[in-house]
């Protein structure tokens, strides 16, 4: 059976002038156990950076196959705004990765960068606009107070 690995945890590193920036040290783990490279690429639907092991997009291609027309607009549109934009990356012995000026200009990224785990993902994001996002999900939270059904079809 194979292990799931899971991006957890929220992370702010520093980043330099060069744009390299540490993955975080449990994120480093999960990549070399899991034998991946990272993945990051502009996320669709926020101002920031979308990162996970390179499975995960294998997945999400064959999600986009079966879920639309071959040929369709909307393959088309998804397919170019992450398999386009994405890059592989491989993090130096001090376990950093150099992040592109489009990537870190999409996110607004400077001198540092907030790791947020999301599950088999995770994204990177400049801190302030981080703090902002953060509340913003809690107070809805809050509000909806969200339920989740399980596989068992229980309610938690």
């Amino acid at each position: 059976m194979r292990k799931t690995f899971l991006f957890m945890d929220t992370v702010t590193n520093k980043v330099d002038s060069k744009g390299r920036v540490s993955l975080p040290a449990e994120y480093r783990t999960i990549a070399k156990e899991a034998g991946s490279e990272i993945v990051c690429y502009r996320s669709v639907s926020s101002p920031c950076i979308e990162g996970c092991l390179e499975d995960l997009l294998e997945k999400l291609a064959a999600d986009i196959e079966n879920a639309t027309d071959f040929f369709s607009e909307t393959q088309d549109e998804l397919t170019n705004l992450i398999f386009g934009d994405a890059h592989r990356y491989c993090f130096d012995s001090t376990g950093r990765i150099m992040l592109s000026e489009k990537l870190l200009a999409h996110a607004q990224i400077k001198d540092s960068a907030v790791f947020v785990g999301k599950g088999r993902k995770f994204q990177i994001w400049n801190p302030e606009n981080w703090a902002k996002e953060e509340t913003r999900i809690r107070t809805a939270a809050l509000q909806k107070r969200p339920t989740l059904t399980t596989s068992q079809g229980t309610t938690a």
